[in-house]
């Protein structure tokens, strides 16, 4: 019994400095790119996953970009790794209720389905 406790703790610990790990090259990634790349690709995945057509593919781009721009200084900031979560929910609840103005009731659906993956292969809830 003390043997599984111990590998269990062992595999809990091994996880958590994994995505630990994952996490920082993530933030890594997210420094080296300007707000502009970030926006173009997010818009990108949306045109793709959700179908837009050109009034809301024009909207959604603006609204991408707005976004990026203001999460510029979380990412490129030091402060504790809490703060800056807390601070860019905050930044993403303001993002969806904008989208939720531009896409269908459908598209915001599989929007919110989207985006939930991507946060369920992060590790993030």
């Amino acid at each position: 019994m003390k043997f599984i406790n111990k590998l269990l703790a062992v595999l809990l610990l091994a996880s958590a400095v994994v995505c630990s790990v994952n996490a920082q090259a993530n933030l890594q990634k997210l420094k080296n790119e300007t707000p502009e790349q970030r926006a173009a690709f997010q818009t990108k995945l949306m045109k793709e996953k959700l179908n837009l057509n050109d009034m809301q593919l024009t909207k959604v781009s603006t609204i991408n970009l707005k976004y990026a721009e203001k999460f510029e200084p979380i990412i490129k900031s030091d402060d504790n790794r809490f703060l800056r979560m807390r601070q860019a929910k905050a930044l993403m609840e303001q993002k969806d209720k904008e989208l939720q103005a531009v896409f269908t009731k459908t598209q915001y659906n599989e929007y919110l389905a989207v985006e939930n993956e991507i946060r369920k292969k992060s590790g993030r809830k």
